[in-house]
């Protein structure tokens, strides 16, 4: 019998599948709730096909507290309500789990390289990046501190990841992180690395 490596306090996973209904519509839901005491704001396109911008901030942070861009391929069903295993995961990592690289965020914006919602099999595609997507990554990238790869690594992805490299330069001076694979598969140790363009 495989035995599971124990994480620290505060970063297991829930398990149980079930759905939820959000604004008259059922979603997936396997247990994945948002971390507690944080708020959360959601940018989606007009018809939730898209999701463009996923706000977390601790309770008591101001418009003013220090930002983390994370960057990821593409969302999966997290949004106001719940969360999913990568968002809880990046929220754990970044705001409480008091890592050396995150010494006071307060904000944790997700974007994704993507736009579109899916939650399997994924495809990248023009179509997918979405409308208002390019916009949103740059906004994020601008408003951050921190900015962390973490779409993982594919050959598929380069055309997009090459995007993002060229607003890094556009907006110089960010503290850079990746992650050792994408945030779905993460574990806490060793999980975040520095960045070096």
């Amino acid at each position: 019998m495989r035995s599971r490596r124990k994480l620290p306090e505060g970063l297991n996973f829930g398990g149980r599948r079930d759905r939820v209904k959000l604004k008259n519509r059922s979603v997936p839901f396997s247990g994945y709730r948002h971390i507690e005491g944080v708020s959360v704001k959601a940018e989606f396109s007009p018809d939730r096909k898209y999701r463009y911008r996923l706000e977390i901030t601790k309770a008591g942070v101001g418009a003013a507290g220090r930002m983390a861009c994370v960057i990821m391929q593409n969302p999966s069903y997290a949004n106001e309500e719940i969360a999913d295993r990568s968002v809880q995961f990046m929220e754990r990592i970044v705001l409480t789990s008091r890592l050396p690289q995150f010494p006071g965020e307060g904000k944790v914006t997700v974007v994704n390289l993507y736009a579109y919602i899916q939650t399997k099999d994924f495809v990248p595609a023009p179509e997918k990046i979405g409308p208002r997507n390019d916009q949103a990554i740059e906004d994020a990238i601008r408003e951050s501190e921190i900015v962390i790869l973490a779409w993982g690594s594919s050959k598929s992805l380069l055309e997009r990841e090459l995007f993002v490299m060229a607003l890094l330069d556009k907006y110089p001076g960010k503290r850079l992180f990746k992650t050792k694979s994408h945030p779905s598969r993460g574990r806490y140790e060793g999980f975040i690395m520095p960045f070096h363009r």
